[in-house]
């Protein structure tokens, strides 16, 4: 087996030459999946959202199920449903059969999430909190390791219902990949079909060795200073008046198991307070909404102007 460092430069590069010009992108993905936690990629269509959930899970070697999101599809359709099958010819009884939904994969691809109605979109909380599933009464586990890779698109958009603070509290990360700059389209107009690419993706590890790489990432070594550090940050977005809120005590633990993950990235056995920085706008900005609705500064924009505000200890 390579090493853990290897492994992970090499999955990085590879998905990097299907997503061309998305390297700190990409970084935080594969942050986000040795965290242990699931994905949002916000942005608008066409800029390669679904390319990027699929070249990751093909490189990881991954059980991969697509679900296209949309108004009219139920819960069932994602979790599955019992099927009365009637018994056989000879007098035996019929019985009911669990058939699994998608949701039962490594990698959930909930792509536009947020044209799903909130009754559907409700079906993925037990799912990415509990890791399983119940069913007509029955918990089902799910496979591990489990994550769920949302795509949705803005706002604005017709036909969208926006995402609920609890679902949004699910989600490690919230990302956006943008417009490539002009080099990246250029290579993108001039280059192979990104279909082409995908089929030619190799796996560079497996799920077992991906656990592995988890528990790495739990042995990372966070001092005392960089707690003080997360928890100064955490205090002063509750007493910030830029937000309606401030951070949960679960919002509090993602960040610190994601500056984690980007210390072993940056291969390093312990967190520093540039890996805080690294991670803090895509853990932080989907979970802290703004006071006053109308205003024009995003998310995102707060939640970095909180950060500059916080002097490291």
């Amino acid at each position: 087996m390579q090493s853990s460092h290897a492994a992970l430069e090499k999955l990085i590069g590879q998905v990097s030459e299907v997503i061309l010009g998305k390297d700190t992108a990409i970084r935080q993905c594969v942050t986000c999946l040795l965290a242990g936690g699931h994905l949002l990629i916000e942005d608008l269509p066409g800029v390669g959202k679904t390319t990027l959930a699929h070249a990751l899970a093909i490189s990881m070697g991954l059980h991969f199920s697509r679900v296209q999101f949309t108004s009219d599809l139920l819960p069932a359709d994602v979790t599955g449903v019992s099927v009365f099958e009637r018994g056989h010819e000879s007098g035996g009884a019929g019985r009911f059969i669990f058939h699994p939904g998608p949701i039962f994969s490594e990698v959930l691809l909930a792509d536009e999430v947020n044209r799903a109605t909130p009754k559907t979109q409700s079906a993925l909380l037990e799912a990415m909190e509990e890791r399983q599933v119940s069913v007509d009464g029955q918990t089902r586990p799910l496979p591990e390791p489990f994550f769920v890779i949302a795509t949705q698109n803005p706002f604005h958009q017709v036909g969208t219902f926006p995402l609920p603070e609890s679902q949004l509290d699910r989600f490690l990360m919230c990302i956006t990949l943008g417009y490539p700059d002009a080099r990246a389209e250029r290579a993108l107009l001039e280059g192979e079909d990104r279909r082409s690419m995908m089929k030619k993706l190799q796996q560079v590890f497996n799920s077992a060795e991906l656990l592995k790489f988890q528990q790495e990432v739990g042995k990372i070594h966070a001092s005392v200073a960089l707690i003080d550090y997360i928890q100064a940050l955490v205090a002063a977005s509750r007493s910030s008046s830029l937000f309606a809120e401030g951070l949960s005590p679960r919002g509090a633990l993602a960040v610190l198991q994601a500056s984690r993950a980007w210390a072993l990235l940056a291969r390093r056995d312990h967190v520093m307070p540039e890996d805080v920085q690294a991670i803090w706008v895509p853990v932080t900005n989907h979970r802290l909404r703004a006071a006053q609705s109308g205003q024009r500064t995003g998310q995102r924009e707060l939640a970095a102007q909180l950060l500059a505000s916080v002097a490291v200890p």
